[in-house]
């Protein structure tokens, strides 16, 4: 377990900017910076960094957090988890206790996996330069592919050895359970209990995530085998989902971003050899067909993307069934065939990297020529193969999110195709009605699902209100608003010359009607703040927004994140202060009028609700000639009066209750 000073420690050295800037492509916007979120797929920006008070917030799917809340999100890690990778990040070095039972047991299963897929990486790689076969067979495999020893140390690249349960031996001789071993896919538990190992005699690859942890291996078999698959992956788990990892991606990050491209391959050995000829933004979807979940991992690095395929007729086909995808999430797509019997680790090893980047500007083409030419060759004069083909092209362009650019590839096919734009437009609008009539379909029925959801989820919650949605305690979030942004401000001294800030003010008031916030994760907040609001340099919004728990630290940071920025032209209609103590007075101010009024707001919404409550039973006494009428219509009495010394607090204008 990590002490408090050391997180301390952490939490100043990290800068959000940076962090984020890893995974992120920003963009300066005023004092923030702006970006697509990585937690929801969207085509504007709506993800804003603040440096100055080191928290992100999304307005568009609502994730905002500091830091550690973003690598906890971003990586699927624990708290914890997310503190030693910044650590490593900024080389501060944790000295931690030792984890007692129940803390041990608390470590969830994708953090033992990835520990346990760790040491396989390690195991791989020691077997491939330090055991005899792994030296004999693997290691002279990359040796003859011309691989040198800093790109196979760079890779991790391995061996796993012929025996069949040599790995799974080792990792339970040294302690790791067979229970993760599984679930990792390293190793196959047979029908009757017979554990041997998934990769056997292969070279390895470990596949990395965007953090650079190994979620999954590659293995190429090196023995001729019918029988035998050529490559074989790990199977799906918590820590590996095929579909949203690309190979090399924690490699290539930086280049994408520094060269606004990233070149697409089919391989594991394209990227390495790419890499070795000084070609870096490369990633490779590890000889599987483009998924959306790929696509927009590279498309938070850059949206350009040149896709490199084989000059043979699979790599062919393989480019056009990725290229409608790439178009559909706003990518800009270049397409490059490389000579036949090519392929980008042969190719890219013939060359340096300047002369292989020149050979791919000169020679990619955009999507719709590449497509045009490709399939006018293919139907040749054959009218009916032609209105097919110019269909399949008209559908690539329909995907295209961007009007403008959608519109000039109309015009470029119009040329080439030799027909009207005008139809090409009609067409266009056939296609994205019937996408517009299924969607509406689709939203129709998960709305409804939603729905049902809903009143079922209430019905549990209210009991007698099953269909009666709660709507937030704008009051109580006012409050804790003011707690967080001003919750240590020093706020007035009282008869006794004790000092009280916001927070102590607001607890006081509270506790002295005896009312807590309904809410149990927003008393959380006052009980937190009651523990630490007179210890010294305590700052409210720090300790919050940097809080263990996300479920708080989210709410604090919506509550001190504005989804606008105010222009320059606010400062000249109200000047700011002149001088540092005219600004403390006058924020001074603004606490002694804020602070009581978000109070009184809070306590006035509670007798309202109690009276309303109250005319309720009163109307049902009086039909009923209860025996209680009498009390409760004192206690209405009681509670009236209360609202009219409020509302004159307030300054509201005072609704009497309807005559009974």
């Amino acid at each position: 377990m990590i002490d408090q000073s050391t997180i301390d420690k952490i939490s100043e050295a990290t800068k959000i900017l940076e962090v984020v800037s890893d995974f992120v492509t920003l963009k300066k916007s005023g004092t923030n910076y702006k970006g697509c979120c990585p937690f929801h797929t969207e085509k504007t920006p709506s993800f804003n960094v603040s440096p100055s008070k080191e928290i992100f917030k999304c307005f568009g799917c609502g994730k905002g957090g500091n830091a550690v809340h973003f690598v906890m999100e971003h990586e699927s890690l624990s708290y914890y988890d997310a503190l030693r990778y910044l650590a490593r990040k900024y080389h501060i070095e944790i000295q931690e206790r030792e984890l007692s039972p129940e803390e041990l047991a608390q470590r969830t299963d994708r953090e033992s996996m990835l520990v346990l897929n760790a040491y396989a990486q390690k195991y791989f790689s020691n077997t491939l330069h330090k055991h005899a076969e792994g030296r004999a067979i693997g290691l002279s495999y990359f040796r003859e592919r011309g691989f040198r020893d800093d790109i196979v140390e760079k890779f991790q690249l391995g061996y796993s050895l012929e025996k069949k349960d040599a790995f799974t031996e080792n990792a339970l001789k040294n302690g790791y359970k067979k229970e993760y071993s599984v679930k990792t896919g390293l190793t196959v538990e047979t029908e009757d209990g017979t554990l041997i190992d998934r990769f056997r005699g292969r070279v390895m690859f470990p596949i990395h995530g965007l953090s650079g942890k190994v979620v999954g291996f590659g293995g190429r078999v090196l023995k001729s085998d019918a029988k035998t698959a050529k490559y074989l992956n790990s199977p799906e788990s918590k820590i590996y989902v095929k579909s949203n990892e690309l190979y090399g991606i924690f490699f290539a990050k930086q280049s994408i971003v520094k060269n606004d491209c990233c070149y697409l391959v089919e391989g594991y050995t394209d990227v390495i050899s790419m890499h070795q000829s000084g070609i870096e933004n490369v990633v490779s979807s590890s000889g599987t067909s483009l998924t959306g979940g790929q696509i927009r991992l590279i498309s938070r690095f850059t949206q350009n993307i040149t896709v490199l395929y084989d000059g043979d007729n699979a790599g062919i086909k393989a480019a056009i069934r990725g290229i409608d995808l790439l178009l559909e999430e706003g990518m800009n797509v270049r397409v490059l065939l490389l000579p036949n019997g090519e392929d980008p680790d042969s190719f890219s090893r013939k060359m340096n990297a300047a002369d292989f980047v020149k050979y791919i500007n000169d020679n990619q083409t955009d999507f719709i020529r590449f497509k045009t030419q490709l399939l006018l060759e293919e139907a040749g004069k054959d009218p009916v193969k032609r209105a097919l083909l110019i269909k399949d092209i008209v559908k690539s362009i329909a995907v295209i999110p961007d009007n403008i650019i959608r519109s000039v590839y109309v015009r470029e096919c119009s040329k080439m195709l030799e027909i009207d734009e005008v139809d090409i437009f009609n067409e266009i609008g056939i296609i994205n009605k019937d996408k517009r009539v299924n969607n509406v379909w689709q939203q129709k029925t998960a709305v409804s699902q939603v729905y049902k959801t809903e009143q079922q989820t209430a019905a549990e919650q209210a009991g007698a209100l099953p269909e009666k949605k709660k709507k937030p305690d704008t009051e109580a979030l006012e409050i804790l608003r003011c707690l967080v942004r001003y919750g240590e401000q020093f706020l007035f001294q009282d008869e006794e010359n004790k000092v009280h800030n916001v927070a102590s003010y607001i607890i006081a008031e509270l506790e002295n009607d005896g009312l807590q916030l309904e809410n149990p994760l927003h008393q959380q907040f006052l009980n937190e703040a009651k523990e630490r609001c007179y210890t010294e340099n305590w700052n409210a919004e720090k300790h919050f927004k940097n809080h263990q728990d996300i479920n708080i630290s989210g709410i604090a940071i919506d509550l001190i994140t504005e989804p606008y920025q105010l222009s320059k032209i606010h400062d000249k209609i109200t000047p700011p202060p002149k001088t540092e103590e005219e600004q403390r007075q006058q924020e001074h101010e603004r606490l002694l009028n804020l602070i009581p009024r978000v109070v009184f707001e809070y306590k006035n919404r509670i007798v309202s609700d109690k009276i309303k409550h109250l005319q309720e039973e009163i109307k049902t006494a009086q039909e009923e000639n209860a025996d209680n009428l009498d009390s409760l219509l004192i206690e209405f009495s009681q509670m009236d009066k209360i609202r009219k010394q409020l509302a004159q607090f307030l300054g509201e204008r005072i609704i009497l209750p309807k005559d009974f």
